[in-house]
């Protein structure tokens, strides 16, 4: 196994403009990542919930997986669906073109591999082609095991190589408007290809990771610094570091992976069953469909809630949790301080007896027991465009 220490970190095409505002640099998902700016995470966090942050998520992994031999049609995407339909529980078949949906990766047993984003293009010459986007972290594992499923009748082509940038906030539409106005008809989980950009030919996605409004555009590689200088350009948008894409993911109530879902929960354990569609619930053709259907009948013995720390001290990952009578019923998987709602949030796993928003916990912080209480996610009311 390589030493850590000696590996050299990837860089991402936007490494150069991060160095030059000065961020803090540390290593997430095998790359060199900015994690803050001068003017620090409260700031940044503050800012993209008033006005508009730029996040480099580069060090994701979008890629594309086609059937380019079927030429397009309704029946190419129902081919190239069924392909990833092997390894998630979504109905990809059944998606509107230009949608995405936000799904899991599942192993034999319905354990999380990842989390994933699987959009359908719109065009019509597009269809038997799927635009994926999965973690930083995961994502050589999760190309191997989507490219073991499209066996050799697909092309799995990875796009980790260019620039994802991601626009997020109440003046995000505002600031794109002027830049990729082809862009702004988009709704919440909607994308679509525009071509002769002035950055060349990109991708558009309505969505993100902060509970706010916002696009994550990709851009060719050589494009992407010039891109997110224009972003920059405009008064409203600040760079912010992975620190404060944290804390605005944690008050929107969302997953990481490797800390809040992983290999050892199921959607049902992770309070992701939404995941789970109608029609893949009736074929009960997903890996681990038979553990997971068995879960949605009769419940599962803990699950991930919304934690709300009573007082100012943050529950930080590993915590342990508690019932007021001091048996240990649980453990914090993401925790710190929410600066949109003034004081600390968390999120964790409790067993199911106690997962009823309200139910009073305790807090195991620094050997003393602290009040806490179940709270519904997410904790910032999402602002989708719809």
């Amino acid at each position: 196994m390589a030493d850590v220490s000696t590996t050299p970190l990837k860089t991402t095409p936007l490494h150069g403009l991060h160095t030059r505002l000065g961020a803090r640099m540390a290593e997430f998902g095998g790359y060199d990542m900015p994690i803050q700016y001068a003017e620090g995470i409260m700031a940044e966090h503050t800012w993209t919930r008033s006005h508009a942050g730029l996040f480099d998520v580069s060090h994701m992994g979008p890629s594309f997986l086609s059937l380019p031999q079927l030429g397009g049609g309704d029946e190419a995407h129902r081919k190239v669906a069924a392909l990833v339909e092997m390894l998630v529980p979504s109905d990809i078949a059944g998606l509107a073109p230009g949608k995405v949906q936000l799904t899991v990766l599942l192993d034999e047993n319905g354990g999380i591999v990842d989390d994933l984003m699987i959009g359908r293009p719109s065009g019509e010459d597009e269809q038997g082609s799927l635009y994926i986007v999965v973690n930083a972290g995961t994502k050589e594992n999760d190309f191997a095991q989507i490219a073991k499923a499209a066996g050799a009748e697909a092309q799995l082509c990875r796009a980790d190589d260019r620039a994802l940038v991601a626009i997020q906030g109440p003046e995000a539409e505002a600031v794109i408007a002027g830049i990729l106005p082809d862009a702004v008809p988009l709704t919440f989980m909607t994308f679509r290809r525009i071509k002769d950009t002035p950055f060349g030919n990109v991708i558009a996605t309505r969505c993100g990771y902060t509970g706010e409004d916002g696009f994550e555009i990709l851009v060719p590689a050589e494009h992407g610094a010039a891109f997110a200088n224009r972003l920059l350009e405009d008064s409203r948008v600040k760079p912010v570091g992975l620190g404060a894409r944290d804390s605005l993911r944690l008050e929107g109530g969302m997953c990481l992976y490797g800390h809040d879902i992983d290999i050892s929960k199921t959607p049902v354990a992770a309070s992701l069953s939404w995941m789970i569609s109608k029609a893949r619930r009736e074929r009960g053709d997903f890996p681990g469909a038979d553990r997971i259907l068995r879960e949605l009948r009769e419940g599962v013995p803990s699950k991930r809630v919304g934690i709300r720390p009573l007082g100012r001290a943050p529950a930080r990952e590993g915590t342990e949790v508690q019932n007021t009578d001091g048996e240990t019923i649980g453990v914090v998987t993401s925790g710190g301080y929410g600066p949109t709602v003034n004081g600390p949030v968390a999120q964790g796993y409790v067993d199911t007896t106690y997962a009823k928003a309200g139910t009073p916990l305790k807090l195991i912080v620094r050997g003393k027991a602290l009040d806490a209480e179940v709270a519904t996610l997410p904790f910032v009311p999402a602002k989708y465009k719809r």
